[in-house]
């Protein structure tokens, strides 16, 4: 069961394992080789059991050599027009090649497998464009 996230009793808790649960878009924070923070949009998937993240990403992306030499990233889940709802994750992230591909990840598919034919035609398109998944173990939340 999830340690890292605040606990489901609480509003904010309860908010944050909804949130991970159904959005579809979070904002992950690499480190460049200059130091400058390099904030993109990315689909994802919380694992509730470890506390981890995975995202699938081209091979081209310059945020995976970032990971190698810069491993700690920071999500950031969209905060409401009014600038609250604001939820943060910290963690360390690795590249994850053991894992499925996107099309073979069941929670992905279920989450993500209609847009992922709608983006590249058919969902192993997609895999294919996506190719390298990347595990992010959550170190803390922060939030209000």
């Amino acid at each position: 069961m999830a340690e890292r996230l605040p606990d489901q009793s609480t509003p904010f808790g309860a908010d944050v394992h909804k949130r991970l649960a159904a959005e579809k878009v979070v904002w992950l924070t690499t480190v460049s080789q200059t130091g400058a923070p390099q904030p993109n949009p990315v689909w994802f998937l919380y694992n509730f059991d470890d506390d981890t993240v995975v995202v699938y990403n081209r091979a081209d992306a310059h945020r995976l050599n970032h990971i190698r030499a810069r491993p700690g990233v920071s999500l950031n889940l969209n905060s409401n027009a009014g600038g609250g709802a604001v939820v943060v994750l910290t963690g360390t992230a690795e590249r994850a090649d053991a894992l499925p591909a996107a099309h073979e990840n069941p929670d992905y598919m279920a989450k993500y497998g209609a847009d992922m034919e709608r983006i590249s035609g058919s969902a192993a398109d997609f895999s294919a464009s996506y190719a390298v998944p990347v595990r992010i173990r959550v170190a803390s939340v922060r939030g209000f």
